[in-house]
C-alpha cells in the first residue's frame, strides 16, 4: 500500500518581466500599464507530468540539481502548493520540514511558536504541553525558547523546525534541503532521529545534495532533470547514474569556457609568451584522457589521468627531455616532473612519435588547473614550451583544503570516540 501517490503532476508558474514593474497602483493606471504589468512574459514548467509512489514504512529519496522541481514537488506534496495537473493522495499526518522558518512568526517566541506550529500540524494543545519540554531539548534551545525567534540565527530556525516536525509522531515526515545549514553535532543527531523513524516504518521523503547520505537511508531515489523523472530504483545506481550525467554536463560547460578564452583575441606578445623554443622537436597535440582512454577535462581526486602528447623531431636527437607541470588557479605549482629528473636516458629521437605520462591517481582537490608542457635538452634549451595552454577541472564532493589530497587515514586511541563518516552504501 502507498502513503504517497504523484500521478502526472505538473506545475506551471508564470514569470513575469522586470521591465513591467510599476510603483503603485495607481501610477499603473495613470500611464495605462496596469494589464501589460500583469502580463506574464513566459510559463516555467517546474514539473512535468511527475509519477511517483512512496510505500508505506519507506524511505524515498529525491535528487537533482538546483531548479529541477525537487521543492516544488514536496511542497506539492505537503499541500503547500497546489497542481496544475495532475493528483496528489497521502495517507496519514504528514510533517514537512520544508523551508527554513516556515510558519513561524518572527516577532513571537519560540515557546509560542512551538505551540502554534503543532497546533497547525493537528495537536492539542494538552499534546504539545506534554512534548514541549522534549522539544526544546533536542532543539538545544533551552535558554532562548523566550525570545522572538526573529534574534534566532538559521542553524536555530532549523533545529527548532525539525524538533516539532519529528515530535508531532507524522506517518509521513517530508525533508527538504534544510539540514544544509545544520551544525557538524546536530545533523548526526537529526539523522539518527531520521534512522529511528525508519526503524519504525515511519514514511519518509527526502530531498538532498547529500549523495552519500541518500545512498545509505534511503530505499528507492527519484532523480529529477528539468521538472521531469530520469529514472526510480536502486538508490546507489540512481546515484551513480546521475552523477555521470553532472559530470558530463560539468565536461560541456568546461570545455565550453575553454573555447571562450581561446577564441577571446590576444597579443602576438601574450601568445609567444605562452608558447616559445625553436622546435626542433615539436610538441604537435596534447590531449587530457581518463583510464579508458577518452578525452575528457573534468575528473575526480581518486581518477586517473593520461596526458598524451604528440611530438615530432625534424632531424635525429639524442638529447631530449619531456616534462610536465601542473599549477592551479593561483599559479601555484602543485606538481612537475620531467624524464631527466627521474633519471631517463635519452638515445634517440627522429620523426612523428607520442609521449604518455599516465598518472594514477591525481589526489587534488577541487578546482581548475592548468598544465605545462616541455620537450628540451638536457642544460634547460627548450625545443617547445607549452606554458598554461592547457586546462582541467577537479570536480569533488570531498572539503579538503590546500592543494592536494594526500592519501591519509585517521586511528584513535581507545578513550576517543568519534563516529566514523557515512558512506555509500555503509
Amino acid at each position: 500500500m502507498y502513503a504517497i501517490e504523484v500521478e502526472g503532476v505538473s506545475r506551471i508558474y508564470q514569470k513575469y518581466s522586470a521591465r513591467h514593474r510599476f510603483q503603485t497602483f495607481k501610477s499603473a493606471l495613470l500611464k495605462g500599464d496596469l494589464f501589460r504589468a500583469l502580463k506574464p512574459d513566459e510559463l516555467v514548467l517546474a514539473l512535468d507530468d511527475v509519477t511517483i509512489r512512496v510505500e508505506k514504512g519507506k524511505t524515498f529519496g529525491v535528487i537533482g540539481e538546483n531548479g529541477s522541481g525537487k521543492s516544488t514537488l514536496l511542497k506539492i506534496i505537503a499541500g503547500i502548493a497546489k497542481p496544475t495537473r495532475g493528483r496528489v493522495r497521502t495517507e496519514g499526518k504528514v510533517s514537512a520540514l520544508i523551508e527554513l522558518g516556515a510558519g513561524f512568526h518572527p516577532e513571537i517566541s519560540g515557546r509560542e511558536n512551538i505551540y502554534i506550529n503543532g497546533i497547525m500540524l493537528g495537536l492539542t494543545k494538552k499534546e504539545i504541553s506534554a512534548k514541549f519540554d522534549e522539544i526544546v531539548a533536542f532543539a538545544e534551545l533551552e535558554d532562548f525558547i523566550d525570545a522572538p525567534v526573529k534574534t534566532y540565527s538559521s542553524g536555530m530556525y532549523m533545529r527548532l523546525g525539525f524538533a516539532i516536525a519529528i515530535n508531532v509522531n507524522p506517518d509521513i515526515l517530508l525533508i527538504d534541503e534544510v539540514l544544509a545549514v545544520g551544525d557538524a553535532a546536530f545533523v548526526p543527531k537529526c539523522l539518527d532521529r531520521i534512522d529511528d523513524f525508519r526503524r519504525r516504518e515511519k514514511t519518509i521523503l527526502f530531498v538532498s545534495h547529500d549523495l552519500p547520505t541518500v545512498a545509505r537511508i534511503c530505499d528507492t531515489v527519484a532523480w529529477l532533470k528539468a521538472g521531469r523523472v530520469q529514472a526510480i530504483g536502486d538508490p546507489q545506481r540512481i546515484v551513480d547514474a546521475y552523477l555521470q550525467d553532472v559530470a558530463e554536463k560539468q565536461e560541456k560547460d568546461f570545455e565550453k569556457r575553454r573555447r571562450e578564452v581561446r577564441e577571446e583575441p590576444a597579443a602576438e606578445s601574450d601568445r609567444r609568451e605562452n608558447r616559445w623554443g625553436k622546435r626542433e622537436i615539436e610538441i604537435t597535440r596534447v590531449s587530457l584522457k581518463d583510464r579508458d582512454g577518452r578525452e575528457k577535462h573534468v575528473f575526480s581526486p581518486e581518477e586517473g589521468m593520461t596526458i598524451e602528447m604528440d611530438v615530432v623531431a625534424s632531424s635525429p636527437e639524442r638529447d631530449f627531455v619531456f616534462g610536465i607541470g601542473i599549477f592551479n588557479s593561483q599559479g601555484i605549482s602543485c606538481y612537475g616532473t620531467n624524464t631527466h629528473l627521474e633519471d631517463y636516458e635519452p638515445v634517440s629521437i627522429e620523426g612523428e612519435g607520442k609521449v604518455l605520462c599516465q598518472i594514477e591517481r591525481l589526489n587534488l582537490i577541487n578546482g581548475t588547473y592548468y598544465l605545462d608542457v616541455a620537450v628540451h635538452r638536457q642544460d634547460g634549451y627548450p625545443y617547445d614550451y607549452h606554458r598554461n595552454l592547457y586546462s582541467f577541472m577537479v570536480s569533488s564532493n570531498l572539503k579538503d583544503v590546500g592543494v592536494a589530497r594526500l592519501e591519509h587515514r585517521w586511528e584513535f586511541s581507545p578513550n576517543i570516540r568519534l563516529k566514523p563518516p557515512r558512506r555509500p552504501g555503509a
